[in-house]
């Protein structure tokens, strides 16, 4: 199974950023986290890399339900959709939240796990059907 969900937009980082805000909005998703991974291993380890950022993304009534199945899922929660350099384009990518119920083995997680990845999905297509892709 993959990981992720992924597309690629011929875009600069800062709007694939915005934009993905807002596609993640429209489909009832708010930013709860938001990793700087690059600022982050500048500071920590003096490195560099292309820009990259971890949006921990959040559907209240979804993770609600996938806490009433089991309280673990808290685990793997939020949903990271990562926006990340890459050349001349920028990649997002969002967990697939069917990752939840092979981890788990808790089929009463596929319903959410259906939902989510709905939603993200859409969320994904509005980018691309916005924003060039590359």
């Amino acid at each position: 199974m993959e990981l992720g969900i992924s597309i690629r937009l011929a875009t600069s980082f800062a709007e694939a950023v915005e934009r993905t805000r807002a596609a993640l909005a429209e489909q009832g998703f708010g930013v709860l986290t938001e990793i700087d991974v690059r600022a982050t291993l500048k500071q920590k380890l003096d490195e560099d890399m292309e820009d990259y950022l971890i949006l921990g993304a959040c559907n209240p009534p979804l993770a609600h339900r996938a806490l009433g199945v089991d309280r673990q899922i808290g685990l793997l929660l939020p949903c990271n959709v990562t926006v990340r350099a890459d050349g001349e384009a920028v990649v997002v990518e969002a967990l697939d939240p069917q990752v939840m119920v092979e981890v788990t083995g808790r089929p009463g997680l596929g319903p959410v796990a259906d939902e989510a990845s709905r939603r993200l999905r859409a969320a994904l297509d509005e980018l691309r059907a916005s924003v060039p892709t590359a």
